[in-house]
This record gives C-alpha cells, sequence and structure tokens, in this order.
C-alpha cells in the first residue's frame, strides 16, 4: 500500500497533494476570521515575526499570538479527518 502514513492514529492512503492544497486553502478562506486570516498569512507565508506584526498592527504581541493560535487551532479542526 503507497502513500501511508503512520502518525496520529490514521492509516488509510493520504490524500493527493492538489487536494490537500486545495482543502487548506478553503478553510483559510472560508472558516478563518479576517485577523486570523491575515496573522496567520503573515507569519507562514511571508515570513514575519510576531513582535513584526504587532508592530504594524499597533497591539501587542500577546494579541497577535492568540490570533495565531486560533487560525491554526481552527485549521487543524477543520482539516482532520
Amino acid at each position: 500500500m503507497r502513500n501511508i502514513r503512520f502518525n496520529d492514529g490514521y492509516l488509510g492512503p493520504r490524500l493527493p497533494k492538489e487536494v490537500q492544497l486545495h482543502r487548506v486553502r478553503q478553510v483559510i478562506e472560508e472558516e478563518l476570521s479576517p485577523i486570523q486570516r491575515q496573522t496567520l498569512i503573515d507569519y507562514y507565508f511571508h515570513r514575519r515575526s510576531i513582535p513584526q506584526i504587532a508592530r504594524d498592527r499597533g497591539v501587542h504581541k500577546s494579541t497577535v499570538f492568540r490570533a495565531l493560535r486560533r487560525a491554526e487551532a481552527n485549521l487543524h479542526k477543520h482539516l482532520k479527518y
């Protein structure tokens, strides 16, 4: 059997990469709040640090950290299968 992963208990075949990417994009666009979405994009795709994001938004870095963690939790919740 090909494309099997053994972590987190799932033993079935993986979805094709294109399907996985589509699902991630869909969750980011439809399930995250605008602040969560922008924080996630800034942090992971634009590789900006939490202090940089906080400084640009004029908020405390803990506010950015919470938004990022909530975005990650929402992604995890909607992408589990």
